[in-house]
């Protein structure tokens, strides 16, 4: 059973899904009804909704109205389950996080666990730089993130949740051959990197707090947070990455932190919508008690 629009529920599905194919077999329907339904829709609104290509993308009316939507299905679920209706094909509320991969490969899975088994919620999780983040809140891809942006988007709410320490560290054999005379300018232009991907700014804001001089060293892009690691040990390379991984590598002598006394600390919050959602409150309340463990805390 669903009480959402027909038509706005075939949008949601097709840019849950990437495609009209995607949302039709999701929906049980053709994907002719498909596209029946989302031209009705953009002829009410008099806005083309959907950019046609693969993946299918929101146009940015698209974005307004899927905020308003993810909003709309998150107080259905809620709603059903209230008057003990039976959600049927939909199943159990499935709520869209935006999370950074460093959080996601240390401490966020823990909470994602909690919520499931306690509230059998389900959840898809789109994984972005912690700088980045809030651009899905923005474009109505999630209904809360983890980001390193404090001030709270419009129309969200904004926690805390403490900061990720991340320590520059490489292989004993690669300090030994890149970094003999010291962490410099001279050293740091020179000795390969690992980034995660082209977003992530971490390395070169390191490099920029110590140096002040704007460096070019080779650079590998490793998109994996473990990955990132092994890549480190293996000497691949010199990289940023959380202390909470790096611990067993460093005691067993297998990466060695090039600065001992030189760090960067990523505040993190949590944005999601303001709406009165039960769902959202029990998210964030177990998302801040999972970060208190997992994050740094500080008074």
């Amino acid at each position: 059973m669903s009480l959402l629009n027909p038509q706005l529920a075939a949008f949601a599905a097709v840019l849950d899904e990437g495609s009209f194919d995607g949302a039709a077999q999701r929906l049980s329907l053709t994907p002719s009804a498909i596209s029946q339904r989302i031209k009705a829709l953009e002829d009410r609104l008099s806005q083309i909704l959907i950019l046609r290509r693969t993946p299918c993308e929101a146009t940015e009316a698209g974005q307004r109205l899927l905020r308003s939507v993810q909003q709309m299905r998150l107080l259905e679920a809620e709603t059903l389950d209230d008057f003990h209706v039976d959600a049927g094909s939909s199943g159990p509320t499935t709520v869209a996080i935006g999370v950074n991969a460093d959080s996601l490969a240390t401490w966020f899975l823990a909470a994602l666990a909690e919520l499931h088994d306690r509230h059998q919620v389900l959840f898809d999780v789109r994984v972005e730089d912690q700088d980045h983040s809030s651009n899905l809140l923005r474009d109505g891809s999630v209904l809360g993130a983890i980001t390193a942006e404090a001030k709270p988007v419009q129309g969200c709410s904004v926690k805390k949740l403490g900061v990720m320490r991340y320590l520059p560290v490489a292989s004993p054999a690669f300090v030994a051959r890149y970094f003999a005379d010291g962490v410099n300018a001279a050293t740091l232009g020179k000795a390969p990197m690992l980034v995660f991907n082209r977003k992530d700014a971490l390395q070169r804001r390191f490099m920029h707090g110590i140096t002040r001089a704007k460096l070019a060293p080779p650079t590998h892009y490793v998109p994996s947070s473990t990955a990132f690691v092994e890549g480190a040990e293996l000497g691949l390379g010199w990289a940023m990455a959380p202390e909470s991984m790096l611990a067993k590598n460093v005691a067993a002598g297998t990466l060695k932190v090039i600065a001992p006394n030189r760090w960067l600390d990523v505040p993190l919050y949590w944005q999601c919508w303001s709406i009165r959602s039960s769902t959202l409150a029990m998210v964030t309340e177990v998302l801040v008690k999972a970060a208190n463990k997992g994050l740094r805390q500080q008074r």
